[in-house]
């Protein structure tokens, strides 16, 4: 590690934080409705589809019409994955996908996962690309945004029984957040030299005379939008270390503000909605010193080196270079590594197949710690929320109060639904990657032995149950038993999560919002904040610790006394 190194993470991280603030406070006028300047379009699309926008929600109302969107987005994303051959704006003559590939994807932009069990320059047509996938990118984003802002207004309220009205909420969302943000960055990414073109492929002339063929495609927009709405995936197989998708470090240190800005936003509208910023500032701490900590480990174990190279003699103080970019060097992968996995993106700049145990464990730990730091848009900050529920819960348990937070009773009601959503991803996870392992069919898309298969493995559950969406690399997951348990384990951690976290938000919005009293347990200061980190690290992490130390720990050991797979 460097201090040049470390002036480059804390330089792209400030940037980050710094343009978080203002749109915090944007952003809550979105969702306050405030901002009229697209109010044509807005009212135009209001009437072409029915939408009263006054009408409320209460919370059975605001989650069925999120459940029947994305119903409706499921059904017209899969229809058009399997009937792609036929279809126009396919250079290349693409194929349908098969079933199983198909539902799969569609499952994974749906949920806002862009997990990928194909290279999409090798398997999608324009088409594909932007009618189906981009607009997923950008309705799945706005679906999560609103279902924060409905949470926020739960505890912002008292005694309502409306949460706003969804379809209102996920048209103001786009037009005014995301579509904007997306072009600015878009346009940057054009500049620097990702494409963003219809002509089809290009074939070039090796100097050893072999014929390549280059892909292109409207890539620099679909990027923009996926890393905005920490969607993941990728116009090409290799993501961000693709030339095209990611040509130098500026690309690089652009996409990975792109994650976070909009999470670490909704931490200061939070804070804007409920009366309170110093509220959003505390959640903000904690997603932000988790990032730096994450960063921080990952940089020191690459930094490290593999001891089986130093045993080589390769020089120690280049690191473990191997899977990585010159292009960005080990701080910018850190952070890109540390930012994607916390902020649910999915979207990689370097091979986690090739990083040493210890710097591979720690992306896959923050997917199990539940997505929340700073998390994917919107389901960051409601997950967070949950987390700050338990935390007030245990911080009531200790001095023999009833748990309160923003003047509202935590009660019997709230805490189970908080743990009813907590336990979704362990069950899910571990169920499905424990069941793999036992299956030969699974097995046999493990190429690595030991330790090291079953972190793929684990990680690829872990990455489908937390909407994250990277690949730890190695697995061939394009099989039928894959694609349809990855598949369905994307949706039960999308849509089996959010419904609890939903009746809790209908719960406390019905509640009276009480006066602070010396009693009350502070929420935004220090004290919190610590408790709040604690609690994400014991019931987010704990429950994994069996299969971590079956796997990246195991082989941490196992590699330094010689032995690798």
């Amino acid at each position: 590690m460097t201090w040049n190194g470390w002036a480059q993470i804390a330089l792209v991280l400030a940037l980050a934080v710094a343009m978080a603030i203002p749109l915090g406070r944007y952003t809550a006028a979105v969702a306050h409705g405030r901002l009229g300047f697209l109010a044509p379009v807005e009212t135009l699309i209001y009437r072409a589809a029915g939408i009263d926008p006054k009408r409320g929600m209460g919370w059975r109302s605001y989650t069925l019409a999120m459940l029947a969107a994305n119903a409706a987005g499921f059904a017209l994303l899969y229809a058009l994955l399997r009937l792609q051959g036929g279809l126009p704006l396919n250079p290349q003559g693409f194929d349908g996908l098969s079933p199983w590939l198909a539902f799969n994807t569609t499952a994974s932009f749906i949920s806002n996962t862009n997990w990928q069990a194909y290279s999409g320059e090798a398997a999608l047509s324009y088409l594909s690309q932007m009618a189906g996938l981009a607009v997923q990118n950008f309705l799945s984003a706005a679906t999560g945004i609103a279902l924060a802002f409905a949470v926020c207004r739960a505890f912002a309220s008292g005694g309502v029984s409306q949460l706003g009205n969804f379809w209102a909420d996920l048209v103001r969302i786009c037009l005014y957040l995301l579509l904007p943000l997306s072009l600015v960055f878009g346009l940057a990414f054009v500049a620097l030299g990702v494409p963003q073109t219809l002509s089809p492929y290009v074939e070039a002339r090796t100097l050893e005379g072999a014929t390549q063929l280059i892909p292109l495609g409207p890539a620099a927009f679909q990027i923009a939008i996926k890393h905005l709405g920490t969607n993941g995936g990728g116009f090409f197989g290799v993501n961000s270390l693709h030339p095209f998708e990611g040509p130098d470090a500026i690309a690089t240190a652009l996409q990975i503000i792109a994650q976070q800005v909009i999470p670490f936003s909704l931490a200061i509208t939070f804070g804007h909605l409920v009366g309170d910023r110093r509220q959003g500032r505390a959640l903000l701490a904690v997603m932000l010193g988790y990032v730096v900590v994450a960063t921080g480990l990952i940089y020191a174990a690459e930094a490290g080196g593999n001891p089986l190279h130093l045993a080589l003699g390769i020089d120690p103080t280049q690191g473990n270079m191997e899977g990585k970019d010159l292009r960005f060097g080990l701080p910018l992968v850190a952070l890109f590594s540390a930012t994607t996995t916390g902020a649910s993106c999915g979207a990689v700049n370097a091979m986690f197949d090739s990083f040493t145990p210890l710097g591979g464990l720690i992306p896959l730990f923050l997917i199990q710690l539940g997505e929340v730091l700073p998390g994917g848009v919107g389901s960051g900050l409601y997950g967070m929320l949950v987390f700050a529920l338990l935390a007030v819960f245990v911080a009531g348990l200790m001095v023999g109060r009833t748990p309160e937070y923003l003047g509202k009773k935590v009660q019997a009601r709230e805490i189970k639904l908080a743990m009813l959503a907590v336990l979704v991803l362990p069950a899910t996870i571990l169920g499905f990657a424990s069941l793999s392992v036992a299956l030969p069919a699974a097995i046999a898309s493990i190429p690595a032995q030991g330790p090291h298969g079953l972190t793929e493995m684990l990680y690829a559950f872990s990455s489908a149950a937390g909407n994250n969406g990277s690949a730890f690399g190695g697995l061939a997951a394009d099989t039928p038993w894959l694609d349809t348990t990855l598949g369905i384990a994307m949706l039960l951690g999308r849509f089996a999560y959010v419904v609890p976290v939903m009746g809790i938000a209908g719960a406390l919005a019905l509640k009276p919002k009480l006066a602070a009293s010396t009693g009350t347990f502070p929420t935004h200061g220090p004290l919190f904040a610590g408790l709040l980190a604690g609690v994400i690290l014991i019931l987010g992490g704990l429950q994994f610790m069996p299969a971590l130390a079956l796997g990246p720990l195991a082989e941490h050991f196992v590699l330094a006394a010689g032995r690798s797979f």
